[in-house]
């Protein structure tokens, strides 16, 4: 049975032979020697196991029900019939997603995800509309079981942020969310506007894999601008009352992150460093990316002709995604977290190389 597995054939042989070779590695007692090796070899052989069960669980069961339609086309049993070609229809739906979960095969894909969303232009409704984008990656997180951690936020002048950083974390994050980098549009009758008229703003999402200890990136201290700052917002007796709040520029790339929600400098320090390797890391596995790939990851000017996505309000609801061309006129359940379609979609354009049909993945 072949099956789309990390962007190419599933090759049963090639997949238990890996297999058995990580079970010998990790029952190795000397493994444990070196404890970071020791726990990718784990992490490697429990995902490579999972994927195999799904494949091996799918086809059995896909062999069962075609017996199941023999029997029953045998005896003349229309009912049952019925029942396993719906049971076929439900296989066919999960084959889709396991298929499309296969292309979350990139070097990062697995790991948790630094997630920033930036106001760009449209002053005080470009900043409501950067805090409806992160209230709809929030729930879509919390939804599919991450946990969100919020570590920088600039608020803005009259409502919404001027900027926020989260970290997403759990398994594949950041696989799911890089396709959400670029300028997302809105148009909308503008709440703060007295004459009710309609107004474009615009927000950029940025997203960065979060790198653990066997990633070696380096970073060199002549190369660090370090700035220290009193954080703001609400957070407690020791907030806004020390300069805990920290932000490090890398010189040589003019990549800038900040932390402020931890209680102490050390603390955000640490925080930023760890955003720092995450982007330079990002921009590594961009320069790597074919150019079909890249052309959906990068992150352009705010402004109109470079967004991604459009989210119109007025005169009428639809939500466009203008790279795969998936529509949705239920507005507010896509900004209440409901993404996955056009997160599918994303996949399921560069498994079949043209625009994607998102109903082939339902």
């Amino acid at each position: 049975m072949p099956f789309s597995y990390y962007g190419g054939i599933f090759d049963w042989d090639v997949s238990w032979s890996r297999l058995d070779e990580l079970n010998a590695l990790t029952a190795d007692p000397q493994l444990w020697n070196d404890p970071a090796k020791a726990q990718t070899l784990l992490k490697e052989k429990n995902r490579l196991e999972a994927r195999l069960n799904e494949v091996k669980s799918l086809e059995t069961d896909l062999h069962d029900t075609c017996e199941l339609i023999e029997l029953a086309e045998g005896e003349n049993d229309q009912s049952m019939v019925d029942e396993t070609v719906s049971n076929l229809h439900s296989l066919h739906t999960i084959s889709k997603k396991l298929q499309l979960q296969s292309l979350l095969s990139g070097e990062a894909d697995e790991n948790s995800a630094y997630l920033e969303v930036n106001a760009g232009a449209g002053g005080t409704e470009a900043c409501d509309w950067a805090s409806m984008l992160l209230r709809m990656y929030v729930r879509w997180a919390e939804s599919h079981g991450y946990k969100v951690s919020y570590l920088d936020e600039t608020e803005g002048d009259g409502a919404g942020i001027k900027s926020t950083t989260i970290k997403i974390d759990g398994p594949q994050a950041y696989g799911w969310l890089k396709h959400e980098n670029g300028v997302h549009r809105l148009v909308r009758i503008s709440p703060f506007d007295a004459n009710a008229r309609r107004h474009t703003s615009f927000a950029s999402v940025s997203v960065s894999p979060v790198v653990d200890d066997t990633i070696e990136i380096e970073v060199l201290d002549k190369d660090l601008k370090v700035d220290t700052f009193r954080a703001s917002g609400a957070g407690g007796q020791h907030v806004n009352r020390t300069d805990s709040a920290v932000r490090i520029t890398h010189l040589p790339t003019g990549i800038v992150v900040a932390c402020q929600m931890q209680r102490s400098q050390h603390q955000n320090r640490a925080a930023a460093m760890e955003m720092l390797r995450a982007r330079m890391y990002e921009q590594e596995l961009k320069k790597r990316e074919a150019l079909s790939d890249s052309q959906y990851d990068s992150k352009t000017d705010n402004s109109w002709g470079h967004q991604i996505r459009s989210y119109v309000l007025q005169p009428y609801q639809m939500i466009k995604d203008l790279r795969t061309g998936v529509e949705r006129t239920d507005s507010q359940v896509v900004l209440d977290g409901d993404l996955d379609d056009f997160m599918h979609a994303s996949l399921a354009q560069r498994l079949g190389g043209t625009q994607a049909n998102v109903q082939d993945i339902e």
